[in-house]
């Protein structure tokens, strides 16, 4: 039974995926969609009403509704770190998602506007701070802190001890290994392995696989 009322903020696919997430794995029931006045893409959105930011106060007061902020690594999750601001400045209450599908052992240490998807792995003491997506199939290992306004793609490897700073990107297949400290907007790509500590505003790109100069038709055994 859905014991609490949902709007979310981003009428895009993340938008779309938090409606899915929330609707089939939480208690809570998506009640309505909000976005800034200019950007309303219609009257609608997965069947429910969009209602401009500037007017939510007043539709759904903060009393009756939590809201979920549900935007990408934008600017360096700049955008979804203003919008939260936002939100929490009106006095709202903001929603976590946190899949039944994730094996999550560190005691509920968790902040606000999470999105925590499936087969993500989260060790005990570690330390999840506000407004932070795990995308799918990550491992975030024992006693590590991941900062606030944080964007994780899939399948990294965060070892034992890390510490990660706010506003940082990690992107799929990423590594980094064990006691180490990722300062501030850092972007950590993909496929990349990161061995020591990373200054603030640092890229860390891995190499791209280059294409054979065999084509493909000249390969034996496939």
């Amino acid at each position: 039974m859905k014991t609490k009322k949902l709007v979310i903020f981003g009428c895009g696919d993340i938008g779309q995926l938090a409606h899915y997430y929330f609707s089939s794995d939480s208690d809570y029931e998506v009640v309505a969609f909000t976005v800034d006045a200019a950007f309303v893409p219609g009257p609608e959105f997965c069947g429910l009403p969009v209602v401009p930011f500037e007017e939510l106060a007043a539709r759904h007061p903060s009393a009756e509704v939590e809201v979920f902020v549900a935007l990408s690594y934008s600017k360096l999750n700049a955008v979804r770190k203003e919008k939260y601001l936002g939100v929490k400045a009106l006095g709202y209450s903001l929603a976590s998602f946190v899949s039944s599908y994730a094996t999550v052992l560190n005691q509920g240490r968790i902040g606000e506007n999470c999105f925590i998807f499936e087969d993500n792995t989260i060790q005990p003491f570690v330390t999840i701070g506000n407004n932070v997506t795990l995308w799918s199939g990550n491992h975030i290992g024992h006693h590590s802190t991941i900062g606030d306004h944080c964007f994780i793609a899939s399948h990294a490897v965060v070892s034992g001890g890390v510490e990660i700073a706010e506003q940082c990107f990690i992107g799929v297949n990423a590594t980094l290994r064990d006691h180490i400290k990722v300062g501030a907007r850092c972007v950590v790509g993909a496929g990349a392995l990161l061995l020591s500590d990373a200054e603030p505003e640092g890229v860390y790109i891995g190499a791209a696989t280059e294409r054979s100069k065999v084509p493909s038709t000249r390969l034996r055994g496939i």
